[in-house]
């Protein structure tokens, strides 16, 4: 009832407006645009006692905003306007920039009907030119186009007085005079605590700075200076257009980098905010959704899976809040999400690596500018886009450089594979989320026996069968044909076509029946489920027909991991065939996916 109460004197108020602006016109006739009449409004944004000052804030809202006009609003004050607009545009206008906050919280709709010297911009003497109507900035950004580049007017701001200066310094607000520590600490002249209080640190840093910078050390910056060190230090934030976006379909605002990014897509819980080119590999991802903790830790741990989340990185999850930092060779990306009220809201940031101190200023503005809108992403929301089994919302998971099979070969969750699995990994894994390490390797052979960073507990292990197999008796390789994509070992039937190698070496066998890359690693067994050796990859240096494969046979196997100091187990004497349905559960449940990463 309150919100309806307030929607509708909002609107008495715009409508009163709009009769006064409209009685108003042919006292305005004189600073309205002379080919549309109806151009009359303004939009007051600030007035200022100083016209060094008004020049300075006419600058800063000139790079983010269209149809900034300075004027001399008599007795020593002058004012920040824009326009000129018809009434129901300035109406729309202020309303939305108002919402989005783009301008003060104070700025209202004024006729101005006796404005004085227009100072800003330089170029142009006298008001009246009508702004042309740009919907795009007028609407509320939840799909933003490309910000146009709002080149600043080039101004020469005059020199101060001692006195001038400070009168100009005392115009400041806290965060201002904050932000002039922090551009000093980005200089490298000052190390002590931003507070705002302008002590014998700060003044000691701005008598430095003018020093570097061939001024007169007197440890007052001039307005001049001010604007000077201040553009300096947003020049990271000013090439990428930094601007505030308001998704109200996520609830969420954010500042943004505009420039190197533009919406995308919505898919729940994320919007996308992708690429434009201008940062390779930028990326901003605002999260949304409904939840409780449980769904918190929950994303905590899918997030983790992302190719947009490398693994290496500090992690920070508290109750209701967590923080990803992940970094590798090629990108930086930082996330934090926290749990307030039954909804959960975050952004990511993606940013190429090597561009450190740029994408530490846009974090720091995106960190502090977030903001909670009311509502949060349907989730049906993306829910027509294609689906793969490798994306998550859109986001794609991440893969190992490529994966093998391996066979358990104790109760400890130690596993056998291929040395050309895990041959140049900056990173090896076990069912792509148990840490291994690689304890011995046989390079004559190709094998490599890996020793998980924790205990494991295998469903089955191998039972090594040393007597030779017969000759043409069946048997069955399992292992990830497809490199886990299935989720589980498939099993592919064949003979023993030989118990030797091509060569004749007796510590090979060759069986007739094709395999894959992922299958390289996982064990081979007779119909009575005991592991009569282990396959190996298929390298270039044996191109063997299709049909053909070699495997090192269960006798070499043992030896190898006795000098690991392993125990291979052995089969049960006299066992029988099993039937197909308890040899696959029995093979699977011995075989390992083996992932080597970057």
């Amino acid at each position: 009832m309150r919100a309806e109460l307030t929607r509708s004197l909002h609107r008495a108020a715009a409508i009163a407006i709009l009769i006064f602006l409209w009685v108003s016109q042919p006292v305005l006739a004189q600073t309205g645009n002379a080919a549309d009449p109806d151009a009359t409004a303004w939009i007051q944004i600030e007035s200022l006692p100083s016209l060094t000052l008004g020049q300075t804030r006419a600058q800063d809202y000139a790079r983010t905003l269209a149809d900034v006009n300075g004027f001399d609003l008599g007795n020593g004050w002058y004012g920040i306007l824009l326009g000129p607009y018809r009434p129901d545009e300035a109406v729309r206008r202020l309303q939305e920039y108002l919402n989005t906050g783009r301008v003060p919280r104070d700025s209202y709709l004024t006729a101005a009907g006796a404005l004085g010297q227009r100072f800003w911009p330089v170029s142009q003497a006298l008001p009246g030119t009508l702004a042309p109507v740009d919907d795009a900035a007028a609407t509320t950004q939840q799909t933003p186009a490309q910000p146009r580049a709002q080149p600043a007017p080039q101004t020469t701001l005059p020199e101060e007085t001692r006195a001038e200066a400070l009168r100009g310094e005392r115009l400041l607000t806290a965060e201002e005079r904050m932000d002039l520590q922090r551009a000093l600490h980005a200089e490298g002249v000052y190390n002590a605590g931003i507070d705002g209080a302008f002590g014998p640190g700060t003044r000691g840093a701005m008598r430095d700075w003018q020093f570097l910078r061939g001024y007169d050390g007197t440890g007052i910056l001039t307005t001049r200076q001010r604007a000077e060190l201040m553009e300096a230090y947003n020049a990271p934030l000013n090439s990428v257009g930094m601007e505030r976006v308001a998704d109200l379909d996520a609830g969420i605002a954010i500042q943004m980098p505009l420039g190197a990014v533009e919406f995308g897509y919505h898919e729940a819980p994320f919007s996308h905010y992708d690429a434009t080119g201008s940062v390779p590999g930028a990326q901003v991802v605002l999260i949304s959704q409904k939840g409780d903790r449980a769904s918190l830790y929950g994303l905590y741990d899918i997030l983790q899976t992302l190719e947009a989340v490398p693994a290496q990185g500090p992690r920070d999850r508290s109750r209701d809040a967590f923080t990803i930092e992940g970094r590798n060779a090629r990108i930086v990306s930082f996330t934090e999400v926290t749990l307030e009220n039954g909804e959960i809201k975050g952004f990511m940031l993606v940013w190429p690596a090597g561009d450190e101190a740029r994408r530490e200023r846009v974090l720091a503005e995106m960190r502090g500018s977030f903001e909670r809108l009311p509502g949060t992403l349907d989730p049906a929301a993306g829910a027509d886009r294609e689906q793969r089994v490798n994306l998550v919302s859109g986001l794609e998971i991440r893969r190992p450089k490529h994966s093998r099979s391996g066979v358990f070969v104790d109760r400890t969750g130690a596993v056998m594979t291929t040395a050309e699995a895990v041959a140049q990994c900056g990173r090896i894994t076990l069912d792509e989320r148990f840490p291994a390490r690689i304890i011995a390797q046989d390079n004559d052979l190709g094998l490599a026996i890996l020793r998980p960073e924790q205990a494991l507990a295998p469903m089955n292990v191998a039972e090594f069968d040393i007597a030779p197999p017969r000759l043409r008796g069946d048997v069955a390789v399992s292992g990830y044909s497809f490199g886990g994509v299935l989720g589980a070992p498939s099993l592919t039937f064949g003979t023993v076509a030989d118990v030797r190698g091509p060569t004749g070496s007796n510590e090979l066998l060759r069986l007739d029946l094709q395999t894959r890359d992922g299958d390289a690693g996982g064990p081979v067994l007779d119909l009575t489920g005991a592991v009569v050796g282990i396959v190996l990859a298929k390298s270039d240096a044996r191109r063997l027909p299709e049909n053909v494969s070699l495997a090192v046979n269960a006798q070499t196997v043992t030896r190898i991991l006795g000098q690991a100091g392993l125990s291979a187990q052995r089969p049960a004497v006299g066992q029988e065939n099993l039937p197909s349905d308890l040899l696959a559960r029995k093979a699977i449940g011995m075989t390992a996916l083996v992932g080597c990463w970057d």
